[in-house]
């Protein structure tokens, strides 16, 4: 009976050993993705997946050396970086006990009975349960899963960390170029208030005139430390972003001698299902809820279990040596059925294929989200691409409009208020104009990030 027994328990164990999971296998969703990006002139719908910048290294993206530096700085040093990279190391964790799950289990025991006779006994318990159903398997997918996913997110975290970086640099090269700008029209101010008051000696002119260029001059100088404030304010959270105290940044490099390029090739949609770490971490996320839903199902299938008992048992203590008679050894094979708890099984995983459905609505806004900042980014590089050439026009215009002012009003042709409204129209202007080319540095690096851009 027992040989039977054991016969019919191997039978079913070996084929378990070659048996499909209870649920069949993940499979990608299907996902529409438009033949180009809406909007934006950077590229054209044809254009091949394997041309997006995403492919490029963040140091082959940017030129300027400082920033690049600052960059390595950021990746290297970021506490969020490198709180991302320790989640990498928990799920690697995680996921070496998940492969040892088939393996059997071994526990030691040693026991002593008193009775009429005593009794010793010594020997150990290996015990393994036959992954019959697949729940086994599932796990280590569910584990291998989440494993990768916190790699995407660790590739998400230094995709926006390098855009983030990027943008800030700007930024202080804007107000680096603002502030020079300011102390170049203060010095201007001041040379034509000279002037005014020159004339208001010699009876050419009122203390109006006099009054209207203070005025100017004190709303430039004014600038000034508010200017100051947010150079200040942008180097210290640089620092911060590179892990670091707050301090002085290097630049090497004004905004408008900054590279700015006039193309950038965005490849096609579908290729952000390879370039988009978040779409990646939200595709394996829905992977291991796929897997979760078979651990699930699995679950509510009887599980086989084997147990081997070997040790020595004797009525001494000092008999436990005097081989063989000394040894005991049993060979044991069980089939679990859930019943009571069937009910509530049934339920987790009803809950699990719930989690799993979310999942793949995750993932598919993942990817419409994704399309969107592309060409959110594509149309904004162009259109600020087209507002920087009128405002340079502008700019240009206005600084011969502020020369031929004070050339007409020192001959007499021109008033002070010909003066003072050019001299305010050329500052704005600049200003402007420095503004607009760190938004147009600044698109760049956004379309870089939303292409999935950074992280290799």
């Amino acid at each position: 009976m027992k040989k039977k027994l054991f016969s019919v328990i191997l039978f079913v164990t070996c084929g378990g050993l070659t048996a499909c999971g209870v649920t069949h296998e993940y499979k990608q969703p299907d996902v529409a993705f438009p033949e180009g990006y809406r909007g934006g002139k950077s590229i054209a719908k044809e254009s091949p997946a394997d041309s997006s910048v995403a492919l490029l290294p963040y140091k082959a993206f940017f030129a300027d050396s400082k920033l690049l530096a600052l960059i390595d700085s950021a990746v290297a040093h970021n506490i969020d970086m490198q709180i991302a990279l320790k989640n990498i190391d928990y799920a690697h964790e995680s996921l070496n006990v998940a492969q040892l799950g088939q393996l059997p289990t071994l526990n030691v025991e040693v026991q002593y009975t008193k009775s009429k006779s005593n009794q010793y006994l010594a020997g150990g318990v290996l015990q393994w349960e036959a992954d019959i159903w697949g729940k086994i398997r599932s796990k280590k997918k569910s584990a291998l899963a989440n494993y990768l996913k916190t790699g995407e997110a660790a590739k998400a975290v230094r995709t926006k960390l390098v855009a983030e970086v990027a943008s800030g640099y700007y930024n202080l090269l804007m107000l680096d170029t603002q502030l020079e700008i300011s102390r170049k029209n203060l010095d201007f101010a001041d040379t034509t208030l000279k002037m005014i008051r020159l004339q208001f000696d010699a009876g050419q002119g009122t203390s109006l005139g006099i009054q209207q260029q203070e005025a100017l001059r004190q709303n430039i100088a004014g600038s000034l430390p508010v200017l100051e404030q947010k150079i200040s304010a942008q180097e210290n959270a640089l620092s911060i972003l590179c892990g670091s105290m707050p301090g002085d940044i290097k630049r090497e490099r004004t905004l408008l001698s900054t590279k700015v390029a006039d193309s950038l090739p965005a490849g096609i949609p579908s290729a952000l299902l390879q370039n988009r770490p978040d779409v990646r971490e939200a595709e394996l996320a829905l992977r291991g809820a796929h897997a979760d839903m078979g651990t699930a199902k699995a679950s509510l299938y009887p599980s086989l279990t084997l147990s081997a008992k070997g040790g020595v048992e004797a009525v001494k203590a000092s008999d436990w040596f005097n081989l063989p008679g000394a040894l005991l050894g049993s060979v044991q094979g069980g089939l679990l059925q859930p019943i009571f708890q069937r009910g509530q099984l049934k339920a987790q995983y009803n809950q699990s294929k719930i989690v799993r459905d979310k999942a793949e609505l995750l993932f598919k806004s993942a990817v419409i989200q994704a399309v969107g900042d592309v060409s959110n980014a594509l149309v904004k590089l162009d259109k600020v691409k087209e507002q920087e050439v009128f405002v340079e026009q502008r700019s240009t215009t206005l600084h011969k409009a502020v020369d031929n002012a004070g050339l007409l009003f020192t001959a007499g042709m021109a008033t002070y208020l010909d003066v003072l409204t050019a001299q305010s129209n050329s500052l704005q202007a600049d200003l402007d104009l420095a503004s607009v080319r760190s938004q147009h540095l600044t698109a760049m690096s956004d379309l870089y990030r939303a292409l999935g851009g950074g992280w290799r």
